[in-house]
């Protein structure tokens, strides 16, 4: 096992830029309102088995069914692309269904807004450029905070206000535009190889 910290830290910046759960914020609190109360821990552990699992089995899945991992990064990047425009523009391309207060922890939360395409399609770009072992502590440590937000979330919305969490938003919605735009770049490429 090789740990390395500057792979541990860009992997850990990457997924929490597409994670995005502190622009997400609105929808957790939205969420919290319909349903009146969301299990953090519950929704916390979900989404990191969730991406533990497609680490090691995504690519298998994927070969599976017939689709190489370049096709599914550049459909990924089309999913973060359309995110990130939600994110800066303010607009809602993907329609949230009605959930009961059961599972809104599992489904909306935990997948897939915290463990969904975005984050799947780049931990499978994560994994062929870092070691598995840092892209698992980095996943780790993304869980550790989505629960820390997740908890706190009234506190923090308290804290940075309405026109402060819609900064946070369009902050990260642009480094996830940039971040769609390199994968997209990367993968088109390797197809056309």
């Amino acid at each position: 096992m090789q740990l390395n910290f500057k792979e541990i830290i860009t992997a850990f910046m990457i997924l929490f830029a597409v994670i995005d759960i502190i622009g997400n914020i609105p929808i957790v609190i939205d969420l919290r309102k319909k349903t009146g109360k969301i299990e953090s821990g519950k929704a916390s552990i979900v989404a990191g088995c969730i991406m533990i699992l497609f680490l090691f089995l995504g690519k298998s899945i994927l070969n599976l069914i017939g689709i190489d991992v370049n096709s599914f990064a550049v459909a990924g990047a089309f999913i973060l692309f359309f995110i990130a425009l939600e994110m800066i523009l303010g607009i809602t391309l993907y329609k949230q269904e009605e959930t009961n207060p059961l599972t809104a922890s599992i489904f909306p939360l935990a997948f897939p807004l915290m463990a969904g395409p975005g984050s799947l399609t780049t931990l499978l770009s994560l994994r062929a450029e870092f070691r598995v072992e840092n892209i698992i502590v980095a996943i780790i440590l993304n869980v550790i905070f989505i629960f820390v937000v997740l908890k706190t979330s009234s506190r923090i919305e308290r804290f940075l206000g309405a026109n402060g969490i819609n900064i946070v938003r369009k902050v990260f919605g642009v480094i996830l535009l940039a971040i769609a735009v390199k994968l997209f770049a990367h993968n088109i490429k390797a197809l056309f190889i």
